[in-house]
């Protein structure tokens, strides 16, 4: 499907919802590339400088700092997202023996299940699919037009953009996430909202957190590029003046008493045998 969007709408549209719901970061802006003359000019590549990064790394330093990145294989020392990528071919005898020296699950045996669902399931398909790379942009001042946008944000803000997603109960725009604590951002985030046209919920998991610095009270959400616009176009309709809104509109008991438990009770009664007793004096 040909997107109709330029890149300005993009760029209008990602300082919105960050305007919107107060983000703490700006949206991030994926571009996947199967050629090297697709990467824009004013975007890095860090084997160029000599250095290597992971991609979730390239996530912080767009939606922080304002820097665009490509990242491939030779740039990128996270070497299972490469592969999970889709950007160099191995066999699946290859990823389990590297998954198995790493230690993440209990033996070989777990490796060889995990290797089941998502090698045969998902690499061979994505390496026959031919990309090698991808660029990062903060969205409000992207480089590209994006195939995915991701935005961390605390639940709340998280919650808002997953309503204005369900807002028609549509199932184009359905939310559908499984979770497995790798990946998350990169894969869960970024490729699979490009790969299945779905949106996906990002618990950050162990590289977002011990190489992008993710915090821990932030969580994500991964959306086909195109989805920026239906989502801000139905953002806080959700249940119309009764809704959560922005700030948080929480309920606050206007009726509450001393009778809420025993202990308020009891020291109510203590209370206003103080407050007579001082009148008294």
């Amino acid at each position: 499907m040909v997107d109709k969007n330029s890149k300005e709408d993009y760029q209008k549209a990602g300082q919105q919802i960050y305007d919107k719901l107060h983000l703490a970061t700006y949206p991030v802006a994926i571009k996947y590339y199967k050629e090297k003359s697709e990467i824009p000019r004013n975007v890095t590549k860090p084997s160029v400088m000599g250095k290597k990064m992971s991609i979730c790394q390239t996530f912080t330093l767009a939606r922080k700092f304002n820097q665009s990145y490509a990242l491939s294989a030779e740039d990128n020392f996270c070497t299972p997202s490469s592969v999970g990528h889709g950007w160099v071919p191995i066999t699946m005898e290859e990823f389990v023996e590297s998954q198995v020296k790493q230690g993440w699950h209990k033996d070989e045996e777990a490796e060889k299940r995990r290797a089941e669902a998502l090698y045969k399931k998902n690499y061979q398909n994505l390496i026959a699919l031919g990309y090698r790379g991808l660029v990062t942009s903060p969205l409000p001042e992207t480089s590209v037009i994006p195939d995915t946008i991701l935005i961390y944000g605390n639940g709340a803000q998280i919650t808002h953009i997953i309503h204005a997603l369900n807002f028609e109960h549509k199932k184009k725009y359905a939310v559908r996430s499984v979770f497995e604590g790798f990946g998350e951002s990169c894969g869960k985030g970024g490729l699979m909202p490009f790969i299945t046209r779905r949106a996906q919920i990002v618990i950050p998991g162990m590289g977002d957190r011990a190489f992008g610095g993710v915090q821990d009270y932030e969580i994500a959400i991964g959306i086909p590029g195109a989805f920026i616009f239906y989502v801000l176009e139905n953002l806080f309709k959700t249940g119309g003046k009764q809704g959560l809104g922005f700030p948080i509109r929480a309920m606050i008991p206007m009726n509450l008493t001393e009778n809420l438990t025993p202990g308020f009770k009891y020291m109510r009664e203590v209370i206003d045998k103080k407050l007579e007793e001082l009148e008294k004096s």
